[in-house]
Parts: structure tokens; C-alpha cells; sequence
């Protein structure tokens, strides 16, 4: 059993949702880039993009440690929606995503040093989106929240407000599959989050 678990993001949504479970880890950010393919499905790149990212921790690791990596992106008619480079792509990708559904896909990946991958797997929730008045979308934006999350918005903060239906896993749409990640760790030997009597 590894003896250290790196979280390979500097998201604070990450960082907050594997506290709540109780889990030691250690964060190590990954700087690999996040470019989508040409032809490459939304599972796919989500899916390499939290490989990589694990991967280019994993690289500099010690043996008795495991990296998570997490990439999540927002599909709304086909189109892959990352975070925002500025105020006025922000705008674009709430006026696309409002009144619709969408798809909030997060790829994970487990690794080892020397670039053993020990499990991947993505998981997909359904987000439906209330009409938003231009004003909204502008009031939104002043926040600034929309800025650092895929499809500009976060549905655990201000922006829960224009959430009307979520299909499939919340924590997915925060950042990362907590019951599909815990399985994984969990039948990997990496984590036990509650002993067989009951006790945690």
C-alpha cells in the first residue's frame, strides 16, 4: 500500500472534496497542457488529458506513492467547453450553455511511478441549465467565478443558481466522481475509508 496519495490539480473544488472523505494527500500540481485532438470524443480527451496530467507527476515520484490526475470539460451540441481564457469567452460559453442540457464528463486516472498506469475511467452527469437573461450572465461574470472552471461556471458556488435538474453524479459536476474514485482506490488496496466493524 502506497504510503503517500498525490493529487495531481491545484483545484480547489478537488483539494475540498477529497478533504470531506478524510483522505492524507498531498497536492502536486500538474502543468501539462490541455489540447483536445482532432476527432478525439470528449470521454477520450478527458480521459488522456487526466492520464497525462497523473503521468507528469508520477514521473519525479518515489516508489510508495500514487498520483491522481482529473480532467473535467463541459459538452453542450457536441462542443467541448474548457475553462475561459477571458471575460468575453466566459459570456460565450453561458449564452451556449443557457437553456439547454449538457453533458459534464471527468476522466481519472490512477498511476505509479516509472509511468504504471493502475486504473482510469470517466464518469458523466447531465446538467440542465435555466434561460439566463443577459443581465445574469453579466452579473455572473463580474464575480469572476466563472473563470477558472470548465463551461464558466461552478455549480457549488454562485453559480448553483442556474441549475435546475442535475442527472447523475454532483460531485462529477464539482470536479471529481467521489464514489467511482473511491471504488477504484478501494479495490486497488490504495484506500479503506471505513474498517469491517463499522468504525471509520
Amino acid at each position: 500500500m502506497p504510503s503517500r496519495i498525490i493529487l495531481a490539480s491545484s483545484s480547489p473544488r478537488r483539494k475540498e472534496l477529497l478533504k470531506m472523505l478524510g483522505i492524507e494527500f498531498e497536492v502536486i500540481p500538474s502543468l501539462v497542457d490541455e489540447v483536445h485532438f482532432h476527432a478525439e470524443s470528449p470521454e477520450d480527451f478527458a480521459l488522456r488529458a487526466s492520464t497525462e496530467k497523473a503521468l507528469a507527476v508520477a514521473r519525479d515520484l518515489k516508489e510508495d506513492s500514487v498520483v491522481i490526475g482529473a480532467d473535467t470539460i463541459v459538452v453542450v451540441d457536441g462542443e467541448i467547453l474548457g475553462k475561459p481564457r477571458d471575460k468575453e469567452e466566459a459570456k460565450s460559453m453561458l449564452g451556449k450553455i443557457s437553456g439547454k442540457e449538457h453533458k459534464v464528463i471527468t476522466g481519472f486516472s490512477i498511476v505509479k511511478p516509472k509511468t504504471e498506469i493502475l486504473h482510469r475511467e470517466y464518469s458523466e452527469s447531465r446538467v440542465k441549465i435555466k434561460a439566463l437573461a443577459p443581465w445574469e450572465i453579466e452579473g455572473y461574470i463580474k464575480t469572476l467565478e466563472p473563470m477558472d472552471k470548465a463551461g464558466a461556471y461552478g455549480v457549488q458556488g454562485i453559480g448553483a443558481f442556474m441549475v435546475e435538474e442535475i442527472r447523475g453524479s454532483y460531485t462529477n459536476v464539482v470536479g471529481l466522481p467521489l464514489s467511482q474514485l473511491v471504488d477504484a482506490l478501494t479495490r486497488l488496496g490504495i484506500l479503506r475509508l471505513f474498517s469491517e466493524d463499522g468504525n471509520s
